[in-house]
């Protein structure tokens, strides 16, 4: 299949320096490719390489002084079906795998996200263009008392306590209100650009990721690495439930410290 080129100038590339520019593209041996399977189109000042212009996503050659956002979306989902986010493990050379840090489902992006988002993005499709068998791992977190507190806030809004439901139907609540809102942060890592492979997308609270967290904290238990201890926590009297440090609200509020004074047992002295 030919590829198009538009160029502004004289043609400086030979086929062997195309290559280094873009291993994927040109070729995905290290090999050169003739001239003669090449088309070359004289644009305006302009060099494009048109690769996908038959599915509507590349459609024209010029630059809008404002930025089209619909284009972007438009090529990030070419891009995605065409399965390029996809590996390749046929290729026999060592794999790259990264897995994404899950961020909570109950929220969305800030910052911090956009950040890891980036510098991930780049270690993917460096090693992806290098030939690498490339896998971006995506998945969301369950953020559980972040998310029963974004229910219970629900339900209160209808006048109903979790109390009042049970337990079974309370979870039931929770999924639905995932399976509604969940999708948020997926929207919004794959606006961000992110090559990764949605296919493989998980969610903490999914059974094969359930069973194996059980089993990591089992075998890390058995090994004397982790323990279980007694230690301070967040307690809300509203919830009746333990709350993280995110969902703390800190005041300064006046107080009194006591000492207590008591007999040790069996003489007259105290501690």
């Amino acid at each position: 299949m030919a590829l198009q080129v538009a160029l502004s100038g004289p043609f400086l590339l030979s086929s062997c320096s195309a290559h280094r520019l873009n291993p994927l593209l040109f070729s995905q041996r290290r090999r050169c490719i003739p001239f003669s399977h090449w088309r070359f189109t004289r644009i305006k000042s302009r060099c494009f390489a048109v690769a996908a212009s038959e599915n509507g996503v590349f459609t024209s050659p010029e630059v809008a002084k404002s930025f089209d956002f619909s284009s972007e979306e438009r090529i990030y989902n070419w891009w995605e079906s065409q399965g390029y986010f996809k590996p390749n493990f046929e290729r026999g050379s060592d794999p790259f795998v990264i897995s994404m840090p899950p961020p909570n489902v109950t929220g969305s992006l800030h910052m911090g996200h956009a950040m890891f988002v980036t510098l991930e993005d780049i270690m993917v499709r460096y090693n992806r263009m290098k030939g690498r068998p490339t896998l971006w791992l995506p998945g969301t977190d369950h953020a559980g008392i972040a998310t029963q507190l974004v229910v219970e806030k629900m339900l209160a809004s209808e006048g109903i306590k979790r109390t009042e439901l049970g337990r079974e139907e309370f979870i039931k609540r929770v999924w639905e209100w995932k399976e509604k809102y969940g999708g948020t942060i997926t929207n919004q890592i794959k606006r961000l650009g992110a090559s990764c492979d949605w296919t493989r997308e998980h969610f903490t609270l999914d059974e094969q990721l359930s069973r194996a967290v059980i089993e990591a904290f089992i075998r890390l238990h058995e090994k004397g690495l982790i323990y279980q201890g007694s230690y301070l926590v967040n307690w809300s009297p509203n919830l009746q439930t333990a709350v993280s440090d995110l969902e703390v609200e800190y005041s300064e509020e006046p107080g009194t410290l006591y000492y207590i004074k008591y007999r040790v047992a069996g003489g007259s002295r105290y501690s």
